[in-house]
């Protein structure tokens, strides 16, 4: 049976990325900057909001507006070297 996959941290590190921990014990990095021209992504262009994000228990939320599933993070983002 495959564990749900959830983030358990999230710090911000430039720009429109993140570092994430994921619950499988990998960090990732994920580049927001190719989603802010879709949708309600648009609000994230303001940085001061992007970087006023919470953990919710599940995944990354900004104000229970803006969400993302952790596979599609997991699947979209790029690996960091040692742990």
């Amino acid at each position: 049976m495959n564990e749900v996959l959830t983030i358990e941290q999230a710090e911000y590190s430039g720009g429109y990325t993140l570092v994430l921990l994921f619950s499988n014990g990998e960090k990732r990095e994920f580049d927001f900057a190719s989603l802010l021209d879709k949708g309600v992504c648009r609000k994230l262009r303001d940085i001061d909001y992007f970087k006023n994000f919470k953990i919710d228990g599940f995944s990354v939320d900004w104000n229970n507006e803006i969400g993302f599933a952790p596979e599609f993070l997991y699947e979209n983002s790029a690996a960091l070297g040692n742990q």
